[in-house]
């Protein structure tokens, strides 16, 4: 009974590795370059502090081969970004370009308290909302609207990679979300259909966001960025995932901030969905192997649960990150796999005794699914 028990998580990766091949193959055949529809687009970024790589993170929007869109940022006067905002101003005339300084509310969730301001601000109906970590290629307007075309479409989101690895922690979160988050997001795609948008991209409608009540229905809660896809789900309308892959520049520095950002992650989701936090116990082959070999030590025991936990832990990564995201190199870093899953199962137990997450200083206790401050100081500034 045990050895059965623990070959549940193959039952998960199976599902991966099918959804994975039917999901990119999908793709292809629904999302042919997009020559013919441009729509007029308002890029929406809120911005706080600088973020590594900023200018080149921000100009990336600023050459995108697409006819009729503005970008439109909010931040607060004195941010040590407004220096590079308006460095960008000046290197783009040719580009149509606003800043929106501060949010004018008073919002526990001061990134969703910006996006109230820059939704209601924007000039087009079509809105592409994004991170200032956020990189992209200059076909990226191009093919995140083209779901669009569509009028039952009210959200899309679409992967995403980090821009390049610069030590041994960043390879191991980019390994990490590519095993283990996307892989998540694949079985997800495949039975339950897309009901989420991620932060790196979020395009949607003022259809939507006015249809729901505003971002300031959520601008008291985390995870603001899943709540879009969700609420546009609930009206009725079509979210797509899209395998367009965007960059993003590391925002970390060290192993504690890694452990706190995903820590912080967990106890979000536990909080969001509390079953389906408990399941990923049995998505886990790593730990299900050790028991399976504890209770029946022989070698044949050993080979067929960690080898085949190997096999299809690479195998994953391969068809997510290699075959159908077309990152290279990868393959360096499937060592870092079972590292990465022992620390996903530490962090998963970890969540279930955290009351509290914290962001950039403060603690924040969740209650009914919304941000409360844990204690006394500054109550403003939560994001994601």
């Amino acid at each position: 009974m045990v050895l059965a028990i623990a070959a549940v998580p193959f039952i998960y990766y199976f599902i991966v590795l099918y959804s994975t091949i039917h999901f990119f193959l999908d793709a292809k055949r629904r999302y042919p370059p997009n020559l013919d529809f441009t729509p007029p687009v308002s890029c929406l970024k809120p911005i706080k502090n600088l973020d590594i790589e900023a200018y080149e993170n921000y100009a990336s929007f600023c050459r995108q081969d697409y006819p009729d869109y503005e970008i439109v940022f909010c931040v607060d006067p004195g941010d040590p970004a407004l220096p590079v905002l308006e460095r960008l101003i000046r290197d783009f005339p040719e580009r149509r370009i606003r800043l929106l300084f501060g949010s004018d509310r008073d919002a526990i969730n001061d990134k969703v308290a910006r996006l109230v301001r820059l939704t209601n601000e924007a000039e087009h109906d079509l809105f592409v909302i994004t991170d200032g970590d956020v990189r992209v290629r200059t076909d990226y307007l191009r093919s995140v609207v083209s779901p669009f075309r569509d009028p039952k479409v009210g959200a899309a989101t679409c992967l995403y990679a980090s821009t390049k690895e610069n030590s041994l922690l960043e390879e191991l979160q980019s390994i990490s979300m590519i095993s283990d988050f996307f892989a998540g997001i694949m079985a997800a795609w495949q039975l339950d259909g897309t009901k989420f948008t991620l932060s790196q991209t979020i395009v949607t409608t003022r259809k939507n966001i006015s249809g729901f009540g505003g971002y300031q229905l959520i601008e008291s809660r985390p995870a603001d960025d899943l709540y879009i896809g969700r609420l546009a789900s609930e009206q009725g309308l079509d979210v797509k995932l899209l395998p367009y892959v965007v960059q993003t520049v590391a925002d970390f520095h060290s192993l504690k901030e890694l452990l706190e950002k995903r820590v912080r992650w967990m106890t979000v989701m536990r909080h969001m969905r509390p079953w389906g936090h408990v399941g990923l116990l049995f998505t886990w082959g790593l730990p299900w192997a050790l028991v399976a070999v504890m209770v029946h030590p022989s070698v044949a025991v050993a080979v067929a649960y960690f080898g085949g936990y190997l096999a299809c832990r690479i195998a994953m990564a391969w068809l997510i990150g290699t075959w159908g995201m077309k990152q290279k190199g990868l393959w360096k870093q499937f060592p870092l796999i079972p590292v990465w899953d022992a620390m996903a199962l530490y962090i998963w137990l970890v969540s279930f005794r955290r009351k509290t997450i914290r962001w950039r200083g403060v603690d924040y206790l969740l209650r009914e699914g919304r941000l409360v401050p844990a204690g006394p100081g500054p109550a403003q500034g939560a994001s994601n």
